[in-house]
């Protein structure tokens, strides 16, 4: 235990080394956590000498003192204007590259210093335990009751999304976030995402794979495994070289045997799975992959797209299942969304319906690239087996129970190609988020032309086309890494008065 105080609200120094920012961040966090920690542990042992126990987050802050133009090519890294930017952070252990990086971008484009400090936020007591514990857990009924008294807690209040859905605004002359999440609002996401998916935090990559269906998760594992494995297949051979863990809910850790990993020795494997697991194909520099199983529907979508936007991922693509819309199309054929009809409605209040959602160059070139090489078609031989256009979203999933004459005349007028519940979800928290998105589905139903998802039709379909969708989702990743994050990130998603961080 400590017998440290914590440190108070005040400016810790300013740097001119992101290095040295970072390191006095580090060091307002670990201690101020660990004083709350130390309080904690006394108060379930009985002591409540001293009031209440209160501690408080790190912030940085960046105080532009001219307009002049900065090199703007990358989509972040500089502030708007001259004034003051701020913003409270948590967890450098789990942001250490990430801070790292824009900590370097802002000293290299304002040639000002960066002031680190201890905010006037307090950490909430359920924060400070990293790990998720539930510090209600082992406390007396009593002692519950007085914890409010003696802790701050977590409070909704203080983690909305105002910043990022740009309707903060303090007046000209107030401190301008310096960052889209506060650390209340990050540390929020980070347990539920535990929650949520059975892993920590730090195990999710910065690329994003998102599916609906079982199928696509159970191909994830046999070929996560086989890339884990010394032999097997001679075309993972690129990925043995790059790809160091392969991490399951529960936090079950195979390591590779190419790389001095051992051999997978059987874990017990959770006997209840979350609501949305996740799986993580592991590179050393984060740069791996993890796929998300969210499910049936666009309430699962905005909830886990919600939570993972504040691990700053690269990139993030939806692979599922689709009805298509058109009679030429059949079952198996590929639809890349280039436009989305927004009905799924749960983000309405969020990002306004009059909002377009635009398709992403990057990652479209990256998409139409691997179903090339996946199939070995390309040019207008590609277009016997994929389909660009609209994908439209709902949130009913018996639709084809209604009148069929008003449903049908609206994906007419819209030109959709392709009905599903999770893409346009993906897609527009994807852009309110400022993380690059894209949509790749397969038809696995045409329920308009007689052709629809029933057992022995879907199984056929599943063996078919999961593999290789799988197989085109993480060849797309692989090229928007290879391509660069300098390109990916880009400034058509950015607002006309926005934050410094990526």
């Amino acid at each position: 235990m400590t017998d440290k105080a914590p440190l108070q609200p005040g400016s810790a120094g300013r740097f001119t080394d992101a290095k040295a920012a970072l390191a006095c961040v580090r060091d307002i966090y670990d201690r101020n956590t660990a004083y709350l920690r130390d309080r904690f542990a006394a108060y379930t042992q009985g002591e409540e000498e001293g009031g209440r126990n209160r501690a408080y987050y790190p912030y940085v802050r960046l105080t532009a003192v001219s307009g002049a133009a900065v090199d703007t090519r990358l989509s972040y890294g500089f502030v708007e204007g001259v004034g003051v930017h701020s913003t409270t952070v948590t967890r450098p252990d789990l942001f250490e590259r990430y801070l790292l990086e824009q900590f370097t971008l802002l000293l290299r484009n304002h040639d000002v210093p960066l002031e680190v400090g201890v905010s006037e936020e307090a950490i909430p007591i359920h924060f400070a335990f990293p790990n998720g514990m539930y510090v209600e857990g082992d406390l007396p009924p009593d002692r519950l009751t007085k914890l409010p008294d003696l802790f701050d807690l977590p409070d909704l209040a203080r983690m909305d999304d105002t910043i990022v859905n740009g309707t903060c605004d303090g007046g000209p002359d107030a401190v301008k976030p310096l960052a889209l999440f506060t650390a209340p609002r990050v540390d929020f996401s980070l347990h539920r995402l535990r929650h949520y998916t059975a892993t920590a935090p730090e195990h999710f990559q910065n690329f994003v794979l998102f599916t609906n269906y079982q199928f696509y998760v159970d191909e994830f594992i046999r070929l996560s495994r086989e890339i884990m494995e010394p032999t097997g297949d001679a075309d993972l051979a690129a990925y043995r070289s790059q790809y160091d863990s392969f991490v399951e809910p529960g936090d079950i850790v195979t390591t590779n045997q190419n790389l001095g990993g051992v051999a997978d020795v059987p874990a017990a494997r959770l006997l209840r799975m979350p609501q949305m697991p996740a799986y993580h194909l592991k590179r050393p520099d984060g740069n791996g992959i993890t796929l998300v199983n969210i499910g049936v529907g666009p309430s699962n979508a905005k909830t886990i797209t919600d939570h993972i936007a504040v691990l700053r991922p690269h990139a993030w693509l939806m692979l599922g299942h689709c009805a298509g819309l058109r009679h030429t199309q059949r079952l198996g054929d590929y639809v890349l969304a280039h436009g989305y009809v927004r009905e799924d409605h749960v983000l309405d209040a969020d990002l306004p319906l009059w909002v377009p959602v635009p398709a992403l160059a990057e990652v479209q070139r990256a998409l139409e690239t691997a179903v090339e090489r996946v199939t070995g078609l390309s040019g207008f031989d590609l277009k016997s087996i994929m389909r660009t256009g609209t994908v439209a979203t709902i949130d009913n999933r018996n639709w084809e129970l209604r009148d069929h004459r008003e449903p049908l005349m609206r994906f007419s007028q819209s030109r959709a190609i392709a009905l599903d519940m999770e893409s346009a979800t993906i897609a527009a928290n994807g852009f309110r988020f400022r993380v690059p998105y894209g949509t790749l589905l397969c038809v696995s139903d045409k329920p308009m032309h007689g052709q629809l998802k029933l057992p022995g039709m879907a199984d056929r379909f599943y063996r078919e086309r999961v593999d290789q969708h799988l197989k085109i989702g993480v060849l797309a990743m692989e090229l928007l890494r290879e391509h660069g994050m300098e390109t990916l990130h880009s400034r058509k998603l950015r607002s006309l008065a926005e934050v410094a961080f990526q």
